[in-house]
C-alpha cells in the first residue's frame, strides 16, 4: 500500500466499530461469541516497545472473554504484496509482543499469556497463495524433530477472494470496504456509500462517518481508479454520494467519447496497417485490457479465452461496443457467450 493508502486504512481500523464488525463477520468461530465487545479498546503505545511501536501499519486491540479476565489481541498486519514468509514475520512480531506483556505483567490471573490472533489484510490484485500455517514453510524431518518445530496460523483476509454478490447483503462496515475496493463502476461505489450513509446516520456515529470519509478521498476517489483527478477532497459521506450520482452520467458520456471509443479506434487503425490478422490480434488485445480495466482482471480472463477464436472484425466491433454498454461484468461475459 501507499503511505496515504497505509494511513487511511489505519484510521478505519482504529475505529471499535470496524473491529467489531471485522470479528463478527468474518471470523466464524465459537469462541468470538464469548467477547464482551464493551471491553474492547486499542493497545495503547505504552504497552508496545519500540520495534512495535515503529511498525505505523499494524493496529492492535484487546478484549476480555465474557467468562473471565482473559485477553484476545489482534495484530492486523495491512498487506498489498503477498509474502510468502507472512507466517514468519508475524511470529517475530507476536514474541514481541509477548515479551511486552511479560514485561508489563499483563497476564492472566494464574500468570499465563493471553491468546492472540493474528489477522492478515490483503488489497493486492493476485489472490494470495502464501502459506498461512509456519510448519508449511520448515522441511520436515521424520525421527521426532517434528515436535520442536513452532506453530502458527493467520486468519488471511483476502479482499478480491470474496465476490461481490457474497458481500453486498451484509449489513456489515468491514464488508463496505472490501465492497469500495473492488467496485468496478462507479454506480457500485455509490450504492456502497448509500449504506454507509444509512448505517451511520446517528450523531455518536461522527467520528467513523470522518474516518469512512477520509478514506474515500484517499483511496477510493483516486486517480487511479478512473475518477476525475479534479474531484476536491469531500469532508461528507453525502456529499460524496450526491457527487457521484451527480457526475455519473456525464463521466459515462465522457468515457464513451474520449476513452474507450478513441482506444479501440487506434488499435484499429494499427491493426490495418499491419495486415487484417495482426490487425485483429492488435484490437482483440486492446479489448482484452479495457475490459480489464472497466471490469477487472478476473473478467479479462474469461473473455479473453472467449476472444481467442473470435476472427471477425464486425463481431469485434460489436465486442467493443458491448464494453462501452455494458454496466458489470456478468453482463459483458453472457454476451460474449452468445456468440
Amino acid at each position: 500500500m501507499n503511505k496515504a493508502h497505509d494511513s487511511s486504512y489505519k484510521l478505519l481500523f482504529s475505529e471499535p466499530e470496524i473491529i467489531i464488525d471485522l470479528l463478527q463477520g468474518f471470523v466464524h468461530e465459537p469462541w468470538v461469541n464469548e467477547l464482551d465487545f464493551t471491553t474492547l479498546e486499542k493497545v495503547s503505545g505504552s504497552y508496545i516497545s519500540d520495534d512495535l511501536r515503529s511498525r505505523e501499519d499494524d493496529v492492535i486491540w484487546r478484549v476480555q472473554y465474557q467468562q473471565g479476565w482473559i485477553y484476545v489481541y489482534l495484530l492486523i498486519e495491512f498487506q498489498s504484496t503477498i509474502d510468502a514468509y507472512m507466517a514468519v514475520r508475524l511470529m517475530s512480531y507476536m514474541g514481541l509482543l509477548y515479551q511486552d506483556l511479560i514485561k508489563t505483567k499483563q497476564l492472566t490471573a494464574n500468570k499465563q499469556l493471553p491468546p492472540i490472533l493474528p489477522v492478515v489484510l490483503y488489497n493486492g490484485e493476485k489472490r494470495w497463495d502464501a502459506a498461512t500455517e509456519l510448519k508449511d514453510l520448515i522441511v520436515k524431518v521424520p525421527g521426532g524433530l517434528e515436535k520442536y518445530l513452532p506453530s502458527l496460523n493467520y486468519l488471511l483476509l483476502d479482499e478480491g477472494a470474496f465476490e461481490l454478490k457474497e458481500l453486498t447483503p451484509l449489513k456489515n462496515l468491514v464488508a463496505a470496504i472490501f465492497r469500495l475496493e473492488n467496485s468496478t463502476t462507479r454506480e457500485d461505489i455509490i450504492d456502497v456509500i448509500g449504506n454507509l450513509v444509512e448505517w451511520l446516520a446517528t450523531p455518536e456515529q461522527t467520528r467513523l462517518r470522518r474516518s469512512f470519509t477520509v478514506w474515500i478521498n484517499r483511496v477510493v476517489l483516486r486517480p487511479a481508479n478512473g475518477l476525475e483527478q479534479s474531484i476536491p477532497p469531500i469532508n461528507d459521506l453525502e456529499e460524496i454520494r450526491t457527487m457521484l450520482a451527480q457526475r455519473v452520467s456525464e463521466w459515462t458520456n465522457e468515457w464513451k467519447q474520449q476513452g474507450w471509443i478513441e482506444g479501440m479506434e487506434k488499435g484499429m487503425e494499427k491493426g490495418m496497417e499491419k495486415g487484417m490478422e495482426k490487425g485483429m490480434e492488435a484490437e482483440k488485445i486492446l479489448l482484452i485490457r479495457l475490459i480489464q480495466r472497466r471490469f477487472g482482471p478476473a473478467t479479462a480472463e474469461t473473455a479473453k479465452t472467449i476472444l481467442n477464436p473470435v476472427m471477425k472484425t464486425d463481431t469485434l466491433e460489436q465486442i467493443g461496443d458491448w464494453i462501452i454498454d455494458s454496466n458489470d461484468g456478468e453482463t459483458l461475459l453472457s454476451k460474449l457467450k452468445a456468440l
